[in-house]
């Protein structure tokens, strides 16, 4: 069924929420798990639910992501016909990048145009999880809907800023509210940035709110016409991270530790990346590894506690590493220790160097640096 529908993803949007993240970097290609991006979830649900055709929407710093995509081959999207299509950040009538989501879409609409697939999946890349669009497909067609919104329950205690809806017995939405100041502890249903539209109906209601002058998809287009349009929740019950902080990135990344949260987002369904034909880590004979995830390449001496090793990094002799995520080809040298540390690639911290941060503010070293 997901076959009939086209996928487009946003790569830049949210990416001020992480800042450290994503100087050199979209949101879509930050590093997440020891060997994936963030783009690979939304990329590994689409290509499993039978969408054949991907559009990605990309504004800047986008270099990184085109080399970890290329030609979609990873993913099973190297096509003649469709696969992986790189948009520009630029629409028909601007002549600068977009900096809204109703100025995106209005990029994408001669994209739109030209597919012949009944509906689009659009979704964000600031999300992480195992999800089957063919099922959120199949109910906004049981549903007869113009918009499926995916939405997962929380309560106030872990509540994000974003699009709170509350929808009747039979699902269709009632309510929107965006980035509203709520205390009490009541359940609520918050949009997870992934929905299906009918492609037809997409293309009319960005031509509709661009002959208006509107400005916001979120506030002008749904909010304002949620009892003129036929919008639907679809609850999606999962693993479900959002990156919206540093924080928040290194909480998720813990969690990956813990094996019932990995059989969750990794179980039945595969999640597609760039293969490297990196050569097996190696362990030292003093070398010590608990309870953490070590990609291939990796050269261990020193000890590894509670932490998440991407490809290709070295924790030399008397190094120590705890709490910590360490990515692509850094090095912690001789006697060092890290504790509660995100480092991000190629970098390397010096012999007997100590850096720590702490589970609600990690300690963050940007991409290159030697300290």
């Amino acid at each position: 069924m997901a076959a009939t529908a086209v996928g487009v993803i946003f790569t830049n949007l949210h990416g001020e929420k992480v800042p450290e993240l994503v100087r050199k970097r979209t949101i879509a290609s930050i590093p997440f798990g020891g060997r994936y991006r963030l783009i690979d979830f939304q990329l590994s649900n689409m290509v499993n639910s039978g969408i054949t055709t991907v559009g990605l929407m990309t504004t800047n710093n986008y270099r990184s992501l085109i080399d970890h995509i290329g030609s979609g081959k990873d993913w099973d999207l190297a096509r003649k016909d469709g696969g992986i299509i790189l948009l520009p950040p630029f629409s028909d009538v601007a002549d600068k990048p977009y900096t809204t989501r109703l100025e995106a879409l209005c990029g994408v609409k001669s994209f739109l145009r030209k597919r012949r697939e009944s509906y689009v999946v659009l979704s964000d890349s600031d999300g992480v999880a195992r999800m089957n669009i063919a099922d959120v497909i199949a109910y906004h067609e049981s549903k007869n809907a113009d918009i499926t919104m995916v939405t997962r329950s929380v309560t106030a205690e872990n509540r994000v800023n974003g699009m709170l809806l509350k929808a009747n017995a039979d699902g269709r939405v009632t309510e929107v509210r965006i980035n509203p100041v709520i205390s009490e502890p009541e359940c609520a249903d918050t949009y997870v940035n992934v929905a299906v539209f009918n492609r037809e109906f997409l293309i009319n209601l960005i031509d509709d709110a661009t002959s208006r002058g509107l400005t916001s998809f979120e506030n002008d287009v749904i909010a304002r016409q949620i009892h003129a349009l036929k919008i639907y929740r679809y609850d999606f019950k999962g693993f479900y991270a959002e990156i919206d902080s540093l924080t928040n990135y290194y909480k998720y990344n813990m969690m990956l530790l813990d094996k019932e949260v990995r059989n969750q987002l990794f179980g039945a369904r595969d999640v597609y990346t760039k293969v490297r034909d990196s050569a097996p880590s190696k362990y030292g004979l003093n070398a010590i590894v608990r309870n953490s995830l070590i990609s291939d390449g990796c050269v261990i001496e020193g000890i590894v506690e509670n932490s998440i090793l991407f490809r290709g990094v070295k924790v030399e002799k008397g190094a120590v590493v705890r709490n910590s995520i360490v990515m692509q080809d850094s090095t912690i040298h001789a006697n060092a220790v890290v504790n509660c540390v995100i480092t991000d690639k190629n970098v390397e911290i010096t012999e007997r160097r100590v850096l720590s941060g702490c589970e609600s503010l990690p300690y963050y070293v940007q991409k290159g640096s030697k300290l």
